[in-house]
């Protein structure tokens, strides 16, 4: 296994952008591949297609299957994602392609990936951190012969094919829930045993608004609109936190904390823990007899977000915002027996439980194919 620059195994060139002002350059049949399409890992489509005449009178290139595609720029993480095509496409000026003289793609790919942090690092300095097709040709990887590049590649292939699988089958389950809670949170389906009429209350009549403040005593918590509600040292995310925290509010089990800003986006979660919450929430209280699990999930659909949407104040979506005096004034359709809605719950939280283990499992993989990768890709262990 020796080691090489990439200009030495590989052409390395990068894309064009056709005038967007010639109409006859653009909405043809030839994909143009972004950077922001490279997350995948494989492109297989196109946001946006080019015509041939874009091909033949600009600085275009056609490039085939199994060509080799860096970001070298881009928002976020974008900058250094690899990926390889799996369709024949042109490419964005922000993507760098890399073609194989002699050897596997696939491994190059694999070594890309590997070196993603390595990478960015040797990114240029300035207003804008990018890459340059100089950066990309003399970086330097290992490159055994290539019967062992692509036994390589049959053993992260194989383990990129686990994740993929697990990926679906999250998908789906996310699909089926989401269903379930359109047919449950309305009324659409009801179980077994509850025929009861639905009730219609509004929100003021469930939940009080609890301000309570000066708990400096209390841990810090964060109100996440996918993961619910954690300490905020459980997170690793910068601490943006006021030093001052006396006018922090205090949020206890069972209670709803929802973003005033961004509530008509669904970023609202109910609590197991007590703790202290940014000023920017507004905690809900529920009111004696009230199942706040159950409402919990119904903030979380569709119609009651839409009515979050029309209640909230502001000019633009930027300062729109939702304080209890207007929360309180809308009305939710509900089970009226707090039975029903304790067995909608158990359905939809076993949902919960079975998406969580499946996301615990994935990233278990992802942690494998790490750790394959720093084995093989390094020369650590050899392939034989």
């Amino acid at each position: 296994m020796k080691v090489v620059a990439i200009k030495s195994i590989a052409d390395v060139s990068s894309g064009n952008t056709p005038s967007r002002r010639k109409s006859e350059y653009w909405n043809g049949s030839i994909p143009w591949i972004t950077t922001g399409e490279l997350e995948s890992g494989c492109v297989t489509a196109s946001k946006e297609c080019v015509t041939e005449k874009a091909l033949k009178e600009t600085a275009l290139k056609l490039y085939h299957k199994g060509t080799v595609l860096i970001a070298m720029y881009g928002q976020g993480k974008t900058r250094g994602t690899a990926a390889v095509l799996g369709i024949e496409a042109t490419v964005n000026q922000a993507c760098a392609a890399l073609t194989v003289h002699s050897g596997c793609s696939k491994f190059l790919f694999y070594q890309l990936q590997n070196s993603y942090h390595a990478i960015r690092r040797l990114s240029n300095t300035g207003n804008q951190e990018n890459l340059n097709a100089e950066i990309i040709k003399n970086f330097k990887i290992l490159w055994p012969d290539e019967l062992e590049q692509q036994k390589i590649v049959a053993i992260l292939s194989t383990q990129d094919k686990v994740i993929e699988l697990k990926e679906k089958l999250l998908a789906q389950k996310q699909q089926q829930k989401k269903y379930l809670m359109q047919q449950l949170l309305t009324g659409k389906k009801r179980l077994p045993g509850f025929c009861e009429k639905w009730t219609r209350k509004q929100l003021g009549e469930l939940f009080e608004n609890r301000v309570e403040i000066n708990r400096s005593d209390l841990g810090l918590l964060a109100i996440t609109s996918t993961r619910g509600i954690l300490p905020r040292d459980c997170l690793d995310l910068k601490d943006n936190s006021s030093e001052d925290k006396s006018k922090y509010l205090r949020i206890c089990p069972g209670d709803i904390g929802y973003n005033t800003m961004r509530m008509w986006q669904g970023v609202s979660a109910y609590s197991e823990y007590e703790g202290i919450v940014s000023p920017a929430y507004t905690i809900l209280a529920p009111m004696e007899g009230v199942y706040s699990r159950y409402f919990a999930y119904l903030f979380k659909t569709q119609s009651v977000i839409f009515s979050f949407y029309r209640f909230s104040q502001g000019l633009v979506d930027d300062t729109r915002n939702l304080k209890y005096e207007n929360f309180k004034k809308i009305s939710v359709s509900i089970p009226s027996k707090v039975a029903e809605q304790r067995a909608i719950v158990q359905i939809l939280s076993t949902a919960d439980h079975e998406i969580g283990l499946l996301q615990k499992s994935i990233e278990a993989e992802k942690q494998k194919k790490k750790a394959l990768m720093q084995l093989l890709l390094t020369g650590a262990v050899r392939v034989k």
